[in-house]
């Protein structure tokens, strides 16, 4: 990952949830209330991952970040774990790390948003269960077989969009480039985009705790995925440098903790891990 660089390679500018023992959020909750900044517009972690990642007058991410679909899949996991819908199976003996764990159906309760529930079908009807990394490339597309890519989800950026064109927080436009037309989606509601630039901001900077199991799941989750997906320095961008260096340094030290120790903690989250295991590995 390029995410967490010095400030001389920045990218274009443009509470707590109900702990469970087995680390999963309440399925009955689906998209959580710890977030009392966001109770008019809900997100979820894969909109907001986009939402980080497009330039809001041009509408789209840019071209050179080949790591924002893999990293909008990780999102889905996460997010399906976070509604109570699957989950790691339990260590054992033979398969204590994270990324050796298969990932199981904990209920298949329709989720009402089509990217979650077409996953959601995938990991039902596969036998046997596949682990966090392969689901990631599964659904990327990302595989030599070819029986397997029935499980690639397609056109997931366009569709995630269109979610943010319906909920107003973006249009939609045509522009036109040298050699073909392409759809773009501009931001219109940036009050929503600076409320959540703020939120991960302050995560790392007034409201940092130094302690990921005190941070609130979600903020904890969306952190995870814009450095997966290469849009982290695009909300610290409109720092001043001494707190970009901060926010850029405690960034770090967090998403460079151990996988393995910090989901193996009382009450940790493994699915938000075990992505980040997924990642730091591929």
């Amino acid at each position: 990952m390029t995410t967490l660089t010095r400030r001389g390679r920045r990218a274009d500018t443009g509470k707590n949830a109900d702990k469970r023992p087995d680390g999963e959020e309440d399925s009955s909750k689906d998209l959580g209330e710890e977030d009392s900044d966001s109770k008019d517009i809900r997100l979820t972690l894969m909109e907001e991952v986009l939402l980080l990642g497009l330039k809001d007058k041009e509408g789209y991410t840019s071209f050179w970040n080949d790591c924002i679909s893999s990293g909008l899949r990780g999102g889905i996991l996460i997010e399906l774990a976070m509604r109570g819908r699957i989950h790691l199976e339990p260590p054992t003996i033979r398969k204590r790390r994270l990324l050796d764990r298969k990932v199981l159906l904990k209920s298949d309760t329709p989720t009402g948003d089509i990217l979650l529930d077409e996953t959601l079908k995938h990991i039902k009807a596969t036998e046997p269960a596949e682990t966090v990394q392969t689901w990631i490339e599964l659904l990327t597309g990302e595989t030599w077989n070819p029986f397997k890519l029935q499980y690639q989800l397609r056109n997931v950026r366009e569709r995630i969009a269109k979610n943010l064109v319906e909920k107003g927080i973006l249009t939609t436009e045509k522009q036109n480039f040298l050699l073909f037309d392409m759809t773009t989606h501009p931001v219109t509601n940036t009050t929503e985009k600076q409320r959540l630039v703020k939120k991960l901001q302050e995560s790392v900077l007034d409201r940092w705790v130094n302690d990921p199991h005190r941070m609130d799941r979600r903020t904890l989750a969306l952190l995870v995925l814009a450095h997966s997906s290469d849009v982290l320095e695009n909300v610290f961008s409109t720092l001043a440098d001494d707190k970009y260096e901060m926010a850029m340094s405690r960034s770090k030290d967090l998403l460079e903790m151990d996988p393995e120790v910090e989901g193996g903690k009382a009450q940790a989250m493994e699915m938000i891990w075990a992505v980040l295991a997924a990642f730091n590995k591929s």
